[in-house]
């Protein structure tokens, strides 16, 4: 296997963490770091440390905060005042909504084991589908557990990235993230934190996050969505 430098291992970290940040539900300091332009310029960092293209989505002097009704003369990039802000956070959450939950079944799902079964031709089920419960199986075999009283799937987008992230600082040689229980890197998949990340992304991401964010792009009507897609798909390529 390549020989990968800590510091490379921990600009992975970052690359993850900053995916799942993207795609949890909506919270205040996402949509305070969209707005004043902190989101877009780690992304960019991030994509030139990782020697990947940068998609046009993440060009210089995009707003991906867009604009909209009210905040048409009061762009929440110019941080006129929280009243901005509330507005875009409560367009975030809705649009979140929308995409990843949806009122009856999302505009874009989240789960790994619902495009997958797509894929396949039977009918998705979250939990109950056989690469939902691979996804469950090889996170346990990580040393991570859900958090107490969440019985949420583990094959979501953000937890994936989660996942990749802390294998990353292991791989890194720093501590790793809340939640995880120590193991012997012989223990981990592949016998090492680094094979257990290579394993994760062949067996897993590289097979539905390119599908994933074509429609999350496709389907999003705000700008952040859209950008944010764009930069998982350059995670992948770099």
């Amino acid at each position: 296997m390549e020989s990968i430098s800590s510091e490379a291992w921990t600009v992975r970290a970052t690359a993850w963490e900053l995916a799942a940040f993207s795609f949890r539900h909506p919270t205040r300091e996402l949509a305070e770091a969209v707005a004043c332009g902190e989101w877009a310029d780690a992304a960019r960092e991030v994509c030139g440390a990782l020697d990947a293209k940068l998609p046009k989505e993440l060009a210089e002097g995009v707003d991906f905060s867009g604009k909209s009704g009210s905040d048409s003369a009061e762009s929440p990039n110019v941080l006129g005042g929280s009243d901005a802000i509330d507005r875009f956070f409560h367009r975030l959450r809705a649009e979140a909504t929308r995409l990843f939950v949806g009122p009856t079944e999302p505009a874009c799902s989240p789960y790994e084991g619902v495009w997958r079964a797509k894929a396949d031709g039977v009918k998705p089920l979250l939990f109950v589908n056989p690469h939902s419960m691979e996804v469950e199986r090889f996170v346990k075999a990580c040393g991570f557990t859900r958090s107490e009283g969440k019985n949420n799937p583990l094959d979501h987008i953000a937890t994936e990235c989660e996942l990749l992230e802390a294998l990353a600082l292991r791989a890194a040689g720093l501590p790793g993230t809340a939640g995880e229980r120590a193991l012997a890197d012989s223990n981990l998949p592949g016998g090492s934190a680094a094979a257990a990340y290579s394993q994760f992304i062949e067996e897993h991401l590289e097979i539905w996050v390119v599908d994933f964010c074509a429609s999350c792009e496709s389907e999003a009507r705000e700008p952040f969505y859209r950008a944010a897609a764009a930069y998982l798909r350059c995670l992948l390529e770099g």
